[in-house]
């Protein structure tokens, strides 16, 4: 993964490191900003060579994670929690009822979930310190549970706006290489052979692979190999800086739409694409499908509400590229000024200072 380091973003509302020696909890979360209500957005659970890059990191997925909530057009502000796994032994139930805690200590400026490296137990240690998280177990009939449906749903209804608005048809047909068949890359897959793609994949898990195999009659490639084949659309569904300057260049899709976030390495990447004709879909709007559920699971909203919700991603979708078409831009900065124009018009909260 790679990471940008934090001066190349904007400042957030405010910083707060995790620590705590008992548990080996360490990391951190970042409200980004609380405009639109608190800030809302999941905790990632990852191996970083340095705090310094998890502070980086979790600097710019709260960032993203205010354009999509805005975008979305949720309640919510834009935060994320990050924690550094902990090499050798550790209770992980004892961690996360502390990272509770820091949620708890917050008071309800943020609300956190699963992301990636976090599941629905987690949450549940989490939910026994604050009852400031969503992502718990799913009660039927309400929104909740794994949000991973949902996400790859808002993904394939995207997909389909930018395919048609960049190469004017359906997805019936076409080649779609995924990269990374996780929870929502695996459900994309799903929809993605029910429109009768044909699927490339690279997955380094060959036992989820040859499902994948099985299920869809996908091909199996290298990562290296998926970037360069022969595809109508590139759908990052791993983590993110899957578009660097070199891999811009080696793609032969003409339509870059997936699940990941912070697809783009550097923002540069943006323009890149765009002088070689390939539609970049910005991955924030395209992929609010999760914390649409999320939302609807901390707010009480009822799945009729999730559906609809999600549903206008792809309006969104059709809205941000007519608005790059109008303005001559890339469609990330039409997201972004579209993003930035809604959270500005809203009323400032008061968060206390760091």
């Amino acid at each position: 993964m790679t990471l940008e380091t934090a001066k190349d973003y904007v400042l957030p509302e405010r910083v707060v490191r995790l620590h705590d020696e008992e548990t080996a909890l360490a990391g951190f979360i970042v409200l980004h900003s609380t405009r639109l209500g608190p800030a809302a957005g999941g905790c990632r659970f990852w191996s970083y060579p340095s705090l310094e890059l998890a502070s980086a990191d979790a600097l710019r997925l709260a960032r993203g994670m205010s354009y999509k909530n805005a975008l979305a057009g949720l309640p919510f502000g834009g935060g994320k929690a990050v924690i550094d796994a902990p090499t050798g032994t550790y209770d992980r139930s004892a961690l996360f009822r502390a990272f509770g805690r820091a949620v708890e200590a917050l008071d309800g400026l943020y609300v956190t979930a699963e992301d990636v490296g976090t599941t629905v137990e987690d949450m549940a240690q989490v939910s026994s310190q604050t009852t400031h998280v969503a992502g718990l177990a799913q009660v039927p009939g309400q929104p909740g549970g794994d949000p991973s449906p949902w996400t790859a749903l808002g993904v394939f209804s995207a997909m389909q706006v930018a395919v048609a608005h960049r190469l004017g048809t359906s997805l019936d047909g076409l080649t779609v290489a995924v990269q990374g068949l996780g929870h929502v890359g695996f459900a994309l897959c799903e929809r993605l052979h029910e429109a009768g793609a044909r699927l490339l994949v690279a997955e380094p898990r060959s036992d989820v692979a040859a499902r994948a195999v099985v299920a869809f009659d996908a091909q199996v490639m290298t990562p290296a190999a998926l970037v360069g084949a022969r595809a109508d659309v590139f759908a990052p569904c791993a983590l993110g800086g899957a578009i660097t300057a070199r891999t811009a260049d080696a793609l032969q899709a003409k339509v870059v739409c997936g699940a990941a976030n912070n697809q783009l390495e550097t923002d540069m990447q943006a323009r890149q694409l765009a002088d070689r004709g390939i539609l970049y879909a910005p991955d924030y709007l395209v992929n609010a499908g999760g914390i649409i559920n999320v939302a609807a699971e901390y707010s009480g909203w009822d799945t009729a509400e999730v559906d609809a919700r999600v549903g206008q991603i792809a309006d969104r979708m059709r809205e941000v590229l007519d608005l790059a078409d109008t303005q001559g831009t890339t469609p990330v900065e039409a997201a972004d000024a579209l993003a930035a124009r809604i959270i500005a018009k809203a009323g400032r909260r008061t968060v206390a200072a760091a």
